[in-house]
């Protein structure tokens, strides 16, 4: 038996896996992380954090284990926060739930938690963990509805040593019938939406703390037959290129359709906030301009501009969870790839060159907004992952 730190976050999912870990005679003890204490943009009243740490407290007494609270505000607001408000300042769509994994939970908390001397760290995250020969693998989560392998895709094998998932092979409803048969506090609480650790924010009233509003032109670009024929050879650096690059709007010929507050709180593929009407179809916004403070949109999900068929991963930004799994130069291999969490698994290329990772699908992709992170997959493994660059 081991001893193994829990992440208690005051939700039903880490409080099942921390009965799980006790019913299998683990010595297990509580950790509830303070990430965020700044209220300003949420859109409840009052403190979150200190909700979730009265209801981690009360499933703990439940559970007869000891509870730590580790303030790691200061951390969070560093590597977290702050790196946020910098990529929508240039013009990028940051996931800071996929931050928050890796600069967070499995760096900062997780030496936290072995200064308790524990053998392993668990959360309830909804993935699974193997190991092959001497490397660990990142699987997927039994339950397809909430398997959470997408926000850990930037762990590494020092992270995986230590973590364990217990209800990664148990589906959402049985960790419900559980928490309700040993009637614990929390067994009907609703799951967490919104950021890591911040909770549900009005995301433009959140941004404001650190980006200040400017008015600047809203340009409606025309739709228009565009020829995405992908060739054969697909080593071709040009080719690449032109697959993988977003179409440059700047010089596109456009209509004024009015005005925004500030490009850097829109992002590619957004429907909701334009606040203009009258045309035929929907507007969406198919890129932004931040230097110029300009935001081009579109009408309807088909158009050219907010559909394509490849993006580009710069090499610096390549992370391969198991190091035998990485590409050599020019190679190029099939995965199933995901540009966001919700998304169903696409089918693509995977093309390694020097400067990094070109991604080609099999079909066009909507919405591809730079800044976001592409999982690959092979099978239930996750197999790497990278900040999408264009």
């Amino acid at each position: 038996m081991a001893k193994i730190a829990v992440g208690l976050s005051g939700g039903v999912d880490s409080a099942v896996a921390a009965h799980l870990l006790i019913e299998e005679g683990h010595e297990v003890i509580a950790l509830f992380m303070q990430n965020w204490d700044d209220p300003t943009g949420t859109l409840r009243g009052d403190c979150e954090w200190e909700e979730d740490f009265e209801i981690a407290q009360l499933v703990a007494r439940h559970l007869g284990i000891p509870i730590h609270h580790i303030n790691l505000s200061k951390e969070y607001k560093s590597r977290v926060a702050d790196y946020m408000f910098r990529e929508y300042e240039a013009g990028r769509t940051p996931n800071p739930d996929v931050l928050c994994n890796r600069e967070i939970k499995w760096d900062v908390f997780l030496k936290a938690a072995l200064e308790y001397n524990v053998d392993l760290v668990a959360t309830g995250h909804y993935c699974q963990k193997d190991t092959l020969g001497d490397e660990y693998r990142l699987l997927k989560g039994k339950d397809d509805n909430k398997d959470q392998s997408y926000f850990l895709c930037q762990l590494d094998q020092e992270m995986l040593q230590y973590a364990h998932f217990p209800i990664g092979g148990i589906a959402k409803p049985e960790v419900r019938e559980i928490a309700k048969s040993l009637k614990l506090p929390n067994y009907d609480k609703k799951d967490s939406q919104g950021l890591c650790f911040i909770g549900k924010i009005d995301l433009p009233t959140f941004l404001k703390q650190q980006l200040e509003p400017k008015k600047g032109d809203v340009i409606e670009v025309a739709n228009m037959a565009y020829d995405w024929r992908i060739g054969d050879d697909l080593l071709d650096q040009c080719m690449l290129d032109e697959i993988c690059y977003p179409v440059h709007l700047s010089a596109a010929k456009g209509k004024k359709l009015g005005e925004h507050d500030g490009a850097h709180f829109f992002t590619v593929g957004q429907r909701r906030g334009l606040a203009i009407g009258g045309t035929e179809l929907p507007l969406f916004v198919v890129a932004t301009d931040t230097k110029n403070n300009i935001i081009y949109t579109g009408q309807g999900e088909n158009h050219y501009a907010l559909n394509r068929p490849g993006i580009h991963i710069k090499a610096a930004d390549v992370h391969w969870v198991r190091p035998s799994q990485e590409m050599a130069i020019d190679e190029i291999r099939e995965y199933d790839v995901k540009i966001r969490y919700r998304q169903p698994n696409q089918k693509a290329k995977l093309i390694r060159k020097e400067n990094g990772i070109y991604i080609v699908f099999d079909e066009l992709q909507k919405g591809i907004a730079a800044g976001q992170f592409a999982v690959w997959y092979d099978g239930d493994e996750l197999v790497g992952s990278g900040v999408i660059f264009a």
